[in-house]
């Protein structure tokens, strides 16, 4: 199968040596990756063209996108894009890394094999872990079930079927729900442990406390399942005014009445499924 590899990076000049070194060392060899520079303004952009001099399939481009914030929305998305764009060779499997992770260097072999023993699977990954007294634990912003967004791999014609990733807050668990709304099967290798060097939300600005309700108005949740996501993570990032933050993040999206990205057929099948997630975790 052929891989191509997309990074998105931003002011990553801490640990992007690391990433793409755990890429250099991959048993599988990718076929191409394209390493997006969006607006840093640290030594990053100098730091990747120095490593990759000497590998051909790897190449650095610089992307512009216009956004005053660095948020895990539609910059970063815009950014994959650009280097969708410049991929010079077809592929069978696409991946959307961060800048701040170290993958194990049976990662992209692993994810072919999966890909490989069944035709329906559409969307594969590991899980990441953070750096935490002095030992490597599971980051516990998301379940284990859930495909994160740093570590993404997509079939090709799954992520022609999804459309591709929507520039949206909840990017990375509407591309989920859209392939099951395909029929595509969403697979996580438990043994496949990539590190996340800069944990999740460091970096985000003031506004980004709002981005939990917009994602989920972007998911077409309703009202009520916003209030019961609300409450759920409010009580599991120990937050309290989380869930205050979440609703007025909904009802600012709500009012803005900005046009919704997923067809009505699309949001039913994804309130149903998030119901049917809720129901089985109350009776269990």
């Amino acid at each position: 199968m052929k891989i191509a590899i997309v990074i998105p990076i931003h002011n990553e000049e801490a640990h992007v040596e690391k990433m793409l070194n755990s890429i250099f060392e991959q048993s599988l060899e990718p076929n191409e990756v394209i390493v997006v520079d969006d607006q840093s303004t640290d030594q990053s952009y100098q730091i990747i063209t120095k490593l990759i001099q000497n590998y051909s399939r790897v190449k650095c481009i610089i992307s512009n996108t216009k956004n005053e914030s660095h948020l895990p929305g539609s910059k970063v998305i815009n950014a994959f894009y650009k280097g969708l764009e410049a991929m010079e060779s077809d592929y069978d499997i696409i991946c959307k890394f961060d800048g701040d992770i170290v993958l194990p260097h049976n990662y992209l072999e692993r994810i072919a094999q999966l890909f490989d023993s069944d035709p329906q699977i559409g969307m594969a990954g590991g899980l990441l872990f953070i750096h935490k007294d002095s030992k490597w634990v599971y980051e516990t912003i998301a379940s284990k079930n859930h495909l994160r967004g740093p570590i993404k791999a997509y079939r090709k014609s799954c992520f022609e079927d999804i459309q591709g990733i929507k520039p949206v807050l909840g990017w990375d668990s509407i591309d989920v729900l859209q392939a099951q709304y395909h029929g595509w099967k969403v697979v996580i290798d438990p043994n496949l442990q990539v590190k996340h060097l800069k944990p999740t939300g460091a970096t985000y600005d003031g506004d980004s406390r709002f981005n939990l309700g917009q994602a989920l108005y972007n998911m077409r949740t309703g009202w009520l399942l916003a209030m019961l996501s609300a409450v759920k993570l409010t009580i599991v990032r120990k937050k309290p005014f989380l869930f205050f933050y979440t609703l007025w993040g909904y009802l600012k999206a709500y009012r803005s009445k900005q046009p919704q990205i997923l067809t009505k057929q699309e949001g039913q099948f994804i309130k149903k499924m998030r119901w049917k997630k809720f129901l089985n975790r109350l009776c269990c």
